[in-house]
């Protein structure tokens, strides 16, 4: 495949401001890292919170966007796991130190010198990236095209938020239902889950959409469930769902809260969490948790809804993300 020389991005230079469409010279892999020309990249709430400004300290100027499909081109000289021509999948978690004790433990996830794809190391708002190939994951070819972009993260934090809850765990409650939600509803009623489904309130649309993927119930998130749930996963950020989420839940229920950023939890009585009910978070994601979940995703024959945008109609898709115009997920495709 011919390389360009030059590629065309979206580039973030100020948190606040809107994106800018600029030519760069396409990035030179270093020796354990590939080259990889876009095919597609999802628009991820992640995203939002890094152009808003609520996830400080980002590398500026930088390239956003960490649900990344596309195919390798060039390779460096020590890579020896993938070849020109794979098409792979690059996530948020983008690179770890193998040598500090969460590493040891088992927990890249918590690394303390990770870096992370379109916050600390440029993204997927481009034509081309680089990647560390350690890093990247082997697609299906059923996902080799925007349809596998939001497994990269939506689905990625999402099976890490559900994969917190206790097998045994048969009534779920979702709330707030984009993204990981649709994919994770999908996942769950595959391994015979029932799933109660919480939306922004009057969003009937998000109430119809789970609704057809197969959720037991949906209503408003401000409604009791009907009935009690075992566990329950908050990707809305949303503080004032924790407490609500745990008058939701049976005795020993999880509340997992699945986003990187959420607005203050309010104080609330010790009673809705006493008996055993626990609140847990979650924090970037593991490379066992995407070959994981990338397997369960090819066995369910999970499918994605998205909504297309051109890589230049990038503010537009955040913009639609932040208002919550669409069911589903916005994904970038490269021209």
């Amino acid at each position: 495949m011919k390389i360009s020389s030059t590629m065309q991005a979206m580039v973030l230079e100020e948190q606040k401001q809107p994106l800018v469409l600029k030519t760069l010279p396409v990035p030179s892999p270093s020796v354990q890292q590939v080259l990889i020309k876009i095919i597609a990249c999802g628009v991820c709430r992640t995203d939002l919170h890094i152009t808003d400004g609520e996830l400080i300290h980002p590398k500026l100027p930088l390239i956003i966007g960490h649900e990344i499909v596309g195919v390798v081109v060039k390779k460096g000289n020590n890579v020896s796991r993938l070849n020109e021509g794979d098409i792979v999948g690059v996530p948020w978690l983008g690179y770890t130190c193998g040598k500090c004790k969460y590493c040891l433990q088992g927990k890249e996830n918590l690394c303390n010198n990770a870096l992370f794809t379109g916050y600390t190391i440029d993204g997927g708002y481009a034509e081309y990236t680089v990647a560390y190939d350690q890093y990247c994951f082997p697609l299906n070819k059923m996902y080799a095209n925007a349809s596998g972009a939001p497994l990269l993260c939506a689905g990625l934090i999402g099976y890490r938020s559900y994969s917190m809850i206790d097998d045994t765990a048969e009534n779920i409650g979702i709330y707030g239902f984009g993204a990981a939600a649709h994919l994770i509803t999908q996942a769950a009623i595959y391994q015979h889950k029932k799933i109660y489904a919480f939306t922004r309130d009057g969003d009937v649309t998000a109430q119809q959409f789970a609704l057809s993927l197969g959720a037991a119930w949906a209503g408003d998130s401000t409604t009791s469930s009907p009935v009690k749930l075992d566990a329950a996963i908050i990707f809305a950020p949303v503080g004032s769902l924790v407490p609500k989420a745990l008058q939701d839940v049976d005795k020993g229920g999880k509340v997992v809260c699945g986003g990187i950023h959420m607005s203050d939890i309010p104080s609330f009585k010790y009673d809705i969490l006493w008996e055993e009910r626990s609140i847990q978070s979650v924090a970037n994601l593991t490379r066992k948790d995407g070959d994981e979940f990338l397997k369960l995703a090819a066995d369910a024959n999970i499918k994605t809804e998205t909504k297309l945008f051109q890589l230049q109609e990038a503010n537009e898709a955040l913009q639609e993300l932040r208002e919550g115009k669409f069911s589903g997920a916005a994904v970038l495709v490269m021209p």
